[in-house]
């Protein structure tokens, strides 16, 4: 799908997944509170199904299929968290889900993804190369394909979460969340826009793969880049859907070096008490880092996933 979803989608994805994934909680701490000034409300989307909000993007594209279409199949290309979340949703539906994989992704991603079901199709670490394998296994199996981040059914999906956290916590000032290929972005954009539109939207992104705040700034798509970070679920390039959407709701980006990020990630186990990887950890790196931006409001932050490979965290190397 190509088409832009719209606020309206957001509440269709909600009513239609309603049944599968979980409601997640919401924590507090009155530590970080002071520490970084403001009132965070945090969306534990970690404990999400499949371990990531990923599951809620997913779910929708699966339960959005016709009967005749899912019976052939999805299929996707994942680092690691939309893959395992695409296998969980087809296998709610029993039907098969393929995952086209790169080299070098997180080892305990790619079992969680076998753990539900899916079948692995591997490439090379390169978004040509995840495409064209992507082609090749719908050419041969019929399958749907289920983009990561550019599906209007996944970006609708994923606004889910911002929809639930209003709705726990109450209207944020600010809304804060990772953004690599901007599915969660812009999914959380157009749920602001209806239950929040006064609410600003804060993107925290890493400085290895600043992409976003690049083609914001210059207002057109600036993808051309070699990700450096460890924040794996954030070297996608930015999607076109999701640049329309986050363009059209003004949305700021705050760039955050990995050493922030996984200070955070420590912090976050510390205080919290909570695993997060360090694609979840750089949003509060972002609140952490800009106290100016922050300073005496009420923040929601969604910690967008926990699958971390605890054989190799990232202050162990």
């Amino acid at each position: 799908m190509t088409e832009l979803p719209v606020a309206d989608d957001v509440l269709a994805a909600a009513a239609r997944i309603a049944g599968h994934a979980s409601v997640t909680p919401v924590l507090q701490s009155r530590a970080l509170d002071a520490m970084a000034g403001c009132s965070i409300s945090f969306k534990a989307e970690h404990l999400q199904r499949g371990g990531a909000f990923k599951f809620r993007g997913a779910c929708n594209a699966v339960w959005s299929l016709s009967g005749a279409v899912a019976t052939r199949g999805v299929v996707t290309h994942s680092s690691g968290n939309h893959g395992a979340a695409l296998a969980l949703a087809a296998r709610s539906r029993g039907i098969p889900c393929h995952v086209v994989v790169p080299d070098g992704a997180v080892a305990a991603k790619l079992a969680n993804i076998q753990r539900h079901g899916a079948t692995l199709w591997r490439c090379d670490a390169t978004q040509a190369a995840r495409e064209a394998m992507c082609a090749q296994v719908q050419e041969s199996t019929g399958a749907t394909l289920v983009h990561p981040y550019a599906d209007a059914r996944v970006i609708a999906g994923q606004g889910t979460a911002t929809l639930e956290l209003v709705g726990q916590a109450g209207t944020p000032d600010v809304m804060v969340v990772p953004v690599g290929g901007g599915g969660l972005a812009s999914g959380t954009a157009l749920a602001l826009a209806t239950v929040a539109p006064a609410c600003r939207l804060v993107l925290a992104e890493p400085a290895g793969a600043a992409d976003t705040a690049r083609s914001l700034a210059a207002g057109e798509r600036r993808v051309d880049f070699v990700p450096d970070t460890v924040c794996d679920g954030l070297r996608g390039a930015l999607g076109a859907p999701n640049f329309a959407l986050l363009r059209a709701c003004g949305a700021e980006v705050v760039v955050v070096d990995d050493e922030a990020t996984v200070a955070a990630m420590r912090l976050a186990w510390q205080v919290l008490k909570q695993m997060i990887e360090p694609s979840s950890a750089i949003a509060l790196a972002a609140v952490l880092a800009r106290p100016a931006l922050f300073s005496g409001q009420r923040v929601g932050v969604v910690l967008s996933g926990g699958n971390v490979d605890l054989e190799a965290l990232p202050w162990l190397g």
